[in-house]
């Protein structure tokens, strides 16, 4: 029995010791905080190196407090260095240039009106100085706040506007108990003003990130995005075999999701990359506003290629059998598209123009060679006769079953929309007609008074689903090429909207002064040549 509760005893020792054990031991989302913090520097080194310079830039400004014969000149004042680095300091030049300006700019503006008042007020009674300051702070606060309403002050100003509103009450409002309240402002304005010249220093000369180069590397990817996107996505509708995996459609996603979310980051980096100084070799002005207008001509493509993708997801699909029938020209259609996009991508990498023959001939070939093959294949889109025939005899004959349950005057209507109606129609009409055979035969078949009722709801229940499915289905009998045709439309499309991403890239090319075009250094030049095709024919019409 001792031997039993010595066991025991052992046995609550090692579970205590081991639930003590699990307590220290880190959990798994502290574990995976080292690997996060890695692979943010490594995604972008940048910020790596961004943090170094916030580091030192806060280092240099302590040096105002740490460093006794600067603390005797600057006094406690030097804190304001300390929130003017915190603040201004922004992960790109134009960003730290937009803050810094408007917050020097906005200092000094609201130091200078704050003298003025004050120089006018000092001569008045104390009352009549109360009511001075009183009003002139309703004036002034009024009108900045109205002027941040205004788009461009909202835009360019915002951040200037806030701190002359802080700034000017600050000075304004102690200068009435606080006489060395002008000594102070000095102070304070040198103070900010070393702070943003740390920050400017640290921005444009120690590894400067320029937010021009962001946007012009962004609206490369874009291009490049859609053209893998496109070429993922018909590879796809075209497979012989339905994959079970998906990562082609994250491929696909991936593609042109970065285009369609760009319109905000796009606006941003261009407004920050209009406060950069011309840091180029020609020192020519960065297009920003023009980087702006490709970015949109790229979004209005990108929801032509979201509805090609659609396209694969949609739950009525046509047979992959009809689909190998127009594979080859939708094909090559689709590679000269997206080789036109790699090119225009090139071209605004390397900072010189597209080839003039950037729509080629393969692309005009590629067209024809699709329009043919729909025009070889009427049946699919038209509905053949011997289809038409066969709906039309079996419309008769349900009609003369029809008759002889009900009475002439209600046939008649019925037989002439037999008559008149389409294919759609009699097709649907044949098989609803079957399933009012069997419902009527099912009637009869349960007269008793007593469950009639019952029969007749349980009958509606079912009935109404199968009558719902097969209107769907029999809809689909003559247009099962339909989903292709809405394929096939927006891939012409997409030739009529790739002249308008090759407009605004040319003249992003002439505005930033691109490079002419050299066709002796690109040796794939006669894939991509001649004009843009002209009046092509399409049997299925593209969506404007």
């Amino acid at each position: 029995m001792s031997n039993k509760v010595h066991v025991g005893s052992t046995d609550m020792e090692e579970g205590l010791r081991n639930k003590k054990w699990k307590v220290f031991e880190p959990s798994e989302k502290i574990k995976k905080i080292p690997k996060r913090l890695w692979d943010v520097g490594k995604e972008d080194p940048r910020r790596v190196i961004h943090a170094l310079k916030v580091g030192i830039s806060l280092t240099l400004v302590s040096l105002l407090y740490l460093m006794e014969p600067l603390f005797k000149d600057i006094g406690s004042n030097a804190i304001w260095a300390v929130m003017t680095v915190v603040v201004v300091l922004e992960f790109s030049a134009g960003a730290t240039l937009c803050k810094g300006l408007n917050r020097g700019l906005g200092t000094l503006i609201a130091g200078s009106l704050a003298f003025f008042i004050e120089f006018v007020a000092n001569d008045s009674g104390k009352v009549l100085r109360a009511i001075f300051i009183g009003t002139a702070v309703f004036i002034i606060g009024a009108a900045a706040t109205y002027i941040r309403f205004i788009p461009y002050i909202k835009k360019n100003y915002d951040y200037g506007v806030v701190i002359f509103l802080l700034t000017f009450n600050l000075i304004t409002v102690s200068s009435y108990r606080v006489d060395s309240v002008i000594s102070i402002a000095h102070d304070r304005f040198y103070t900010i003003a070393l702070g943003c010249g740390i920050c400017l220093f640290m921005s444009l000369l120690v590894f400067p990130i320029w937010s021009g180069e962001d946007l012009h590397k962004t609206t490369v990817g874009k291009l490049q995005g859609l053209s893998r996107s496109i070429e993922a996505c018909v590879s796809e509708y075209f497979e012989e075999k339905e994959k079970e995996t998906s990562d082609s459609k994250d491929r696909i996603y991936e593609g042109y999701q970065a285009v369609l979310d760009s319109k905000s980051n796009d606006e941003t980096l261009a407004l920050y990359a209009n406060w950069e100084p011309r840091h180029t070799r020609r020192c020519h002005r960065f297009p920003c506003q023009q980087y702006v207008k490709v970015g949109a001509v790229l979004r209005q493509f990108g929801y032509t290629v979201v509805a090609l993708h659609g396209c694969l997801q949609t739950e009525i699909q046509t047979p992959r059998s009809v689909r190998a029938l127009f594979k080859d020209p939708c094909v090559r259609l689709a590679g000269e598209v997206c080789k036109a996009l790699s090119e225009l991508a090139d071209s605004i990498s390397n900072h010189r123009h597209c080839s003039p023959e950037i729509l080629s001939d393969h692309l005009h070939v590629a067209l024809q060679d699709l329009n043919s093959a729909i025009k070889s294949q009427p049946k699919l889109f038209l509905g053949s006769n011997l289809h038409r025939q066969h709906n039309k005899h079996q419309n008769a004959v349900s009609q003369r079953h029809r008759a002889k349950d009900v009475p002439s005057t209600a046939t008649e209507p019925s037989s002439r929309q037999g008559q008149s109606g389409a294919v759609s129609l009699s097709s649907f009409r044949t098989d609803t007609s079957a399933l009012m055979e069997y419902r009527r035969s099912f009637k009869n078949n349960n007269r008793s008074e007593t469950t009639s009722a019952a029969a007749a709801a349980g009958e509606r229940r079912m009935l109404r689903p199968q009558l719902s499915k097969i209107a769907v289905l029999t809809s689909l009998e003559f247009s099962e090429a339909l989903p292709f045709a809405a394929f096939v439309s927006l891939l012409v499309e997409m030739v009529a909207r790739l002249d308008n991403v090759i407009e605004e890239v040319e003249e992003l090319g002439r505005i930033a002064c691109f490079k002419e075009y050299d066709n002796t250094r690109d040796p794939t030049a006669d894939d991509v040549r001649c004009e843009k095709p002209a009046n092509v024919v399409i049997s299925v019409g593209a969506a404007e």
